[in-house]
């Protein structure tokens, strides 16, 4: 898929129409930003991130990655990941996700560090990473995964996914490497 084409077809998810009293949305100067907003009913549509959330799980000095099954980036290896469901915590987001791609059953230790996500072309995201241990189920690709592999830190694929997962993985290796946890004002 085109970087063109991804940018298309998120823009083309955006709001035409008031989802409260379906009038015609029109741009507007709102909070310093141009912004849609309904001339009705003064309903005004803030494009905000979807918060997702995924696991660094490492074993033995390597890291578990999973082979996408499903648009965008098939074939493609990223982190046990996903978008958090409504009324469902971070924490408990990446529990599941990790679980529905892998089968394994984790308890999280620590958070690690949350990325900006702007090169999924569903829709701009919040991805929290938390460091994440095996603590039972059986290993086996489900949900969106068609493979899973546990790669070693130092001989990772070239083909992984998505940005923020490439900046997570480079951070973990550099706090693996100095003991120092990445910055989080970058």
């Amino acid at each position: 898929m085109s970087g063109d084409n991804d940018h298309k077809m998120v823009e083309d998810r955006e709001f035409k129409f008031c989802p409260w009293c379906t009038s015609k949305l029109a741009e507007r100067q709102i909070d310093g930003k141009k912004r849609k907003h309904c001339p009705e009913c003064d309903f005004v549509y803030y494009r905000n991130p979807a918060p997702a959330a995924g696991g660094l799980i490492i074993d033995d000095d390597k890291v578990l990655l999973v082979m996408r099954k499903y648009p965008p980036r098939v074939g493609d290896w990223s982190f046990p990941a996903g978008f958090m469901e409504y009324g469902e915590s971070p924490a408990r987001c990446c529990v599941r996700e990790v679980n529905e791609e892998t089968g394994l059953d984790v308890k999280l230790t620590s958070s690690f560090k949350v990325y900006s996500g702007n090169d999924d072309p569903r829709t701009k995201a919040v991805l929290i990473m938390y460091i994440a241990e095996i603590i039972g189920g059986e290993l086996q690709a489900g949900d969106d995964a068609s493979e899973l592999k546990f790669f070693p830190l130092n001989d990772l694929p070239e083909n992984l996914a998505f940005e923020s997962h490439v900046r997570a993985l480079n951070e973990y290796i550099e706090y693996r490497n100095t003991g120092r946890l990445p910055d989080p004002n970058e």
